[in-house]
């Protein structure tokens, strides 16, 4: 097997990758995350997870690196991170009562043949109302800056939710683990 390693400083993701009981190393790409003009949210999971591969490429010839992106979709506009309060009370105060889509890319690339797989896995958050004591005790909480959409759904976010719908719920923490083994069996990994 190629070693394996992830493009990602995220300890989201690298919990996630863990799961598997594989041996991977990580590290953070340098990528210009800035949307191109008209790139439609799912267009850019793709290319952002694609980057991330490609980022690492020549430092990791002979590997198999896997890059992951994710924004959150409210009514047509991508929400990213919130990085501060305000920006996450504002995120929590437009999802009450609606859904918001959450977009994962995913890409494995084969550095030693030049193989690349990319999907975009969607998965969606029905919220509850919620009035603005709710929001700020929830934000006080865990601090979910650093979180597309605010939330974070393996913690008390989860209690923001009337429900949830897609194929794969780690994808919306971040690294849609079902999609990703299949990549890995294309390439002969053995799971378990």
């Amino acid at each position: 097997m190629l070693p394996l390693v992830l493009a990602s400083s995220s300890p989201y993701r690298r919990e996630l990758l863990s799961r598997l009981r594989l041996p991977f190393t990580w590290t953070a790409p340098s990528i210009d995350e800035t949307p191109h003009p008209g790139e439609d949210a799912g267009s850019l999971v793709r290319r952002l997870a694609a980057e991330k591969t490609g980022a690492l490429a020549k430092e990791h010839p002979h590997h198999l690196i896997i890059g992951s992106d994710q924004v959150a979709v409210l009514n047509g506009q991508i929400l990213g991170k919130p990085h501060d309060l305000p920006r996450a009370r504002l995120q929590l105060q437009s999802a009450s009562g609606n859904s918001v889509t959450f977009l994962t890319g995913l890409a494995l690339l084969n550095t030693s043949s030049g193989a690349l797989q990319i999907d975009c896995i969607p998965f969606t958050v029905h919220f509850r109302l919620l009035d603005t004591a709710r929001i700020e005790r929830y934000l006080e909480a865990e601090q979910p800056f650093d979180c597309a959409g605010s939330f974070k759904s393996e913690g008390l976010g989860v209690t923001l939710f009337r429900s949830t719908e897609g194929e794969d719920a780690t994808s919306l923490i971040g690294l849609p683990l079902i999609r990703l083994v299949d990549m890995l069996l294309a390439e002969g990994v053995q799971i378990p």
